[in-house]
């Protein structure tokens, strides 16, 4: 990542560099720009809000550039490092460098690699302050393109200067300063934050505070994760290990968030934290389980929230302690206890795991996609740009259901990973591959000698009535992905069917035992394995088709050179057990979905969808204001056009942002281009399989993602005029035209205004979904 971005972090950690904080370093560089009677600049009240509306877009999670965080006045502190925390091609793994959690002063992170940004060494303007003069130096006119000379994208070389080095860079990038790239400060921004460098950049950090309702809260749930009788501790441990990502609140009122973590030391203690590098790491001494308030600005792209109410406690107790079971023997945390779950919690119940994991299934599906991963491909180049998600039900679940099956198969469940070895990798493949492929193998025979009902719509999750988790839609963005409850778009090509022993896995190979300070072993080894899992869910629900229409619809799905790699890689598909389902048409797949659309309409979110299955006259939403159905009318229109007949919508990138104004109303709507792949079967060449005249379009009607690649901002009398313009393009001046008209370039003067309108939208809307969204993939179109 760029130094560029890690300027606008500049600009303010510059402000932050005589904090009170007793480890600060002292800022040796005053800026003498103010004098006279100058009101005190204060951090959290002037300071804080530029940042948030400025800096945090391109600078939150991990892949923040130079790792410089900016959510928080800790991670200004902190200063950036050239280390980069993204990189699936080291060959030796680095130590983690999560905030918060692996150091406790500036002088650990400063053995750690990082450097300062807030202190002149030598006396003079700090680095901050001069990358933010060079920014104001580099005025693009207003909502016009970056010059073709400036990488803005995602993968450009990380330039993170030291000091004594900012004459070289300037020289060498004489673009490069902050805001990089994007509509910079105001002058009144800037004069604000020029004074606060002179009044010496403190930060005079409020204390955090907590009602005590959340005390409350908090110690009833710490209580009851810290009994002391077998049981409980293993259900506590299976428990952290699922939500221990989770953005976790109380029905308090208020937007504060916890995390839950693991302590050397019990409730009523200040926290000292265990910092394993993964969750289920060894900790060497007796734990507690505890909660920690999340302090800083919350980014949307990693806001995995989950409510911690009574409602949650009660559910935890029916669904492991109504029935009687013993613990055998605790686990503990070595190579096969991290690397199996089935096995590490093998004495709770199966149905209630599982149980537990389908009521919440689309918080777990996001942290497949939110996790460790703050930017994706490690898990999104093996997916197709959308599909949909179902669940097997329990009671049809041979895992859940068979205790001699259950028992047979979970040697086969392990997962790679453990061994990072880069000379291993291919052995330790070919053994997680060979044990997967048993254990289709045994799958298959025992569901052949069931009931067909196992292969039926009733054997499909059906929210035991009311619960909207039992059916998901997935969006793929390149490299991020966003999941939505309900089946939203139109039919997609593929779907998954998933059981329980196909969620777990998938949940621990892309969470729980992902590390992403890991090497190029580590990192390959779970994208070869979730390629597998994939596959199975697909296999899954290819079960639901008459045995002799299935392998052409695989066919299909993996075309090409993935015919290959099906016959050499994949387990083989059943052929031979027939369903229950009864089908009328020789189009079966579609059959299938429509009768599933029809089933379970009760519990779909979308389950008319006007916006994108609709072929009547009359596409909208009910009950909506007049200006908003005529916009969903349009929008109806757009997603029904073929690509192949159009080179406007070729135009547009993975994710579009989409503002509709009506007068002082406004509302939001994400388009979604979803690309065509012939296959998703090869770690490489990604784009050598696209084939953009199958691509469509999905229109939803509020946010959809968290990197948007682009902004459109329409008056609603406008959005038919748009709605031809697009269709119509028949070259790049054409689309540079309709862009000129109703495009948010990253240098048009309102770009903050318009991009965090979309998180005040959010925030009216679904309150606790709301974060600051990312710009580091927003197209320079």
């Amino acid at each position: 990542m760029r130094f560029y971005f890690f300027v606008i972090t500049l600009c303010v950690i510059g402000f932050l560099s005589a904090c009170s904080n007793d480890d600060a370093e002292p800022e040796s560089a005053k800026n003498t720009l103010s004098s006279g009677n100058v009101k005190t600049v204060k951090y959290d009240i002037d300071i804080r809000p530029i940042l948030e509306k400025k800096c945090v877009a391109c600078h939150g999670c991990f892949d923040a550039p130079c790792q410089l965080k900016m959510e928080s006045s800790e991670g200004l502190l902190r200063g950036a490092t050239p280390l980069n925390a993204y990189d699936g091609t080291r060959e030796e793994a680095i130590a983690p460098t999560r905030l918060f959690t692996d150091a406790d002063s500036l002088s650990e992170w400063r053995d750690k690699g990082f450097y300062s940004v807030l202190t002149s060494s030598s006396q003079q303007t700090s680095l901050l302050k001069k990358m933010l003069d060079l920014g104001r130096d580099n005025n693009f006119p207003a909502n016009t393109k970056l010059p073709d000379s400036i990488d803005i994208s995602l993968h450009r070389d990380n330039t993170c200067p030291i000091e004594e080095d900012f004459n070289d860079y300037k020289s060498s990038h004489p673009y490069g300063g902050m805001p990089f790239s994007v509509t910079g400060l105001t002058s009144e921004e800037y004069r604000l934050v020029t004074e606060w460098f002179a009044q010496g950049a403190h930060i005079h950090q409020s204390v955090p505070i907590v009602s005590e309702d959340e005390k409350s809260s908090i110690s009833k749930w710490e209580s009851y994760l810290n009994q002391d009788d077998d049981e409980h501790k293993l259900v506590s441990r299976w428990l952290f290990e699922h939500l221990y990502l989770a953005h976790l609140y109380f029905r308090t009122g208020v937007n504060h968030y916890y995390q839950l973590v693991r302590s050397y030391t019990p409730s009523g203690s200040p926290i000292s934290l265990v910092k394993t590098t993964l969750p289920n790491g060894d900790a060497n001494a007796p734990i507690y389980y505890r909660l920690r308030k999340i302090e800083g600005t919350i980014v949307h792209k990693r806001h995995i929230t989950f409510l911690f109410d009574d409602a949650l406690l009660n559910q935890i107790d029916d669904l492991f302690f109504s029935s009687e079971w013993t613990v055998q023997n605790l686990p503990g945390y070595d190579y096969i206890d991290r690397s199996n779950p089935f096995l590490t919690f093998t004495d709770i119940p199966a149905e209630a795991r599982y149980e537990f994991m389908l009521q919440h299934a689309e918080y777990f599906t996001r942290t497949f996609m939110r996790g460790p991963v703050c930017r994706g491909q490690i898990a999104t180049d093996v997916i197709r740009d959308n599909f949909w998600v179902l669940f097997q039900e329990p009671k049809f679940d041979l895992y859940i259901q068979s205790p001699a099956y259950r028992h047979e198969v979970n040697p086969l469940l392990g997962l790679p990973g453990q061994d990072d070895v880069l000379l291993d990798t291919k052995e330790n493949w070919d053994k997680y591959k060979t044990d997967r492929n048993s254990y289709l193998e045994k799958r298959n025979h025992y569901y052949s000698e069931a009931s067909p009902e196992t292969a039926s719509l009733n054997a499909i999750w059906n929210g035991n009535g009311d619960n909207t988790n039992a059916l998901l839609s997935v969006f793929r963005h390149f490299d991020s992905a966003s999941v939505r409850r309900g089946l939203i778009g139109q039919i997609p090509q593929t779907m998954w069917w998933m059981d329980y022993p196909l969620f777990e896995r998938t949940y621990y190979e892309l969470v729980v035992n992902f590390d992403l300070f890991g090497n190029v072993a580590h990192q390959l080894q779970t994208r070869l394995y979730f390629d597998l899992i994939r596959n199975g869910a697909e296999h899954n629900f290819l079960r639901l088709l008459p045995a002799d229409k299935r392998q052409g619809v695989l066919d299909d799905w993996y075309k090409g050179m993935a015919l290959i790699k099906a016959y050499f890689t994949y387990a083989a598909l059943d052929t031979k057990t027939q369903t229950a389902n009864v089908f009328k048409t020789d189009d079966v797949k579609n059959e299938l979905i429509n009768d599933i659309l029809t089933r379970f309409r009760a519990i779909n979110k979308d389950a008319d969808d006007p916006l994108n299955r609709c072929t009547t006259t009359d596409c909208s939403r009910v009950k909506e204001d007049k200006w908003i159905e005529h916009a969903d009318s349009i929008f109806n229109k757009l997603s029904n056009t073929p690509f192949q007949s159009s080179k406007g919508l070729k135009h547009l990138p993975e994710l579009t942002f989409f503002r509709v104004k009506n007068g002082n109303e406004r509302t939001i709507y994400s388009i979604i281009r979803n690309r065509y792949h012939t296959n998703v079967a090869f770690l490489l060449g990604d784009s050598l399989r696209y084939d953009d005249d199958k691509d469509s379009l999905t229109i939803y009607p509020g946010i959809l993602g968290s990197y948007p690649n682009f902004i459109f901002d329409v008056d609603s009398q406008d959005l038919a005029e748009f709605q031809q313009q697009l269709i119509n393009v028949d070259s790049d001046a054409d689309f540079d035209a309709l862009v000129v008209s109703w495009g948010i370039r990253r240098t048009h003067p309102q770009f903050w205004d318009i991009l965090h309108d979309f998180t005040d939208w959010q925030y009216e809307h679904e309150p606790h979904e709301a974060g600051i969204f990312d710009v580091n993939r927003y197209q320079n179109l």
